[in-house]
């Protein structure tokens, strides 16, 4: 008698990450502007404009696996990292302020919480971009369609 193993399909493995990584990206966002009530700045809005339609679109395309889900959260990751690099650069003095979106509220180049006292909320979210988008270009790369 031959033992079948049902090992996940690494495909669907690396899109799962995905998914853990914007979800948990798209929860920390809310409990960073609910719960411990800190408002986000428009360049913050833009970021989750991008973020949390990926939760969702990976969500559905893991089940079942759907290759062209590639094709939909790609351009979402690529302008996330777009918008949270320029974050990044703003809130680190390299782009000057008044190239900065914000005019009214809170200012973006303003740093309100770092992780671990260097990981601005735009350095996380230029992670979780930059992983995903990675882990899409490579799974489109490894024939996932």
């Amino acid at each position: 008698m031959t033992e079948i193993r049902n090992e996940p399909d690494s495909s669907w493995t690396l899109l799962f990450v995905c998914w853990l990584l914007v979800a948990g990206a798209t929860l920390g966002s809310l409990f960073i502007s609910e719960i411990m009530q800190l408002p986000p700045c428009s360049l913050c809005w833009i970021q989750r404009i991008f973020m949390y339609p990926l939760a969702i679109i990976l969500l559905i395309g893991l089940f079942p696996l759907d290759g062209s889900v590639v094709r939909y959260a790609l351009p979402l990751a690529l302008c996330g990292v777009v918008t949270s690099m320029y974050h990044t650069l703003l809130q680190l003095g390299i782009i000057p302020e008044s190239a900065a979106p914000c005019r009214q509220g809170v200012s973006c180049s303003d740093i309100s919480l770092a992780l671990f006292g260097f990981a601005s909320i735009p350095v996380l979210s230029l992670f979780v971009f930059s992983a995903v988008a990675g882990l899409l270009f490579y799974l489109k790369r490894s024939g996932l369609r």
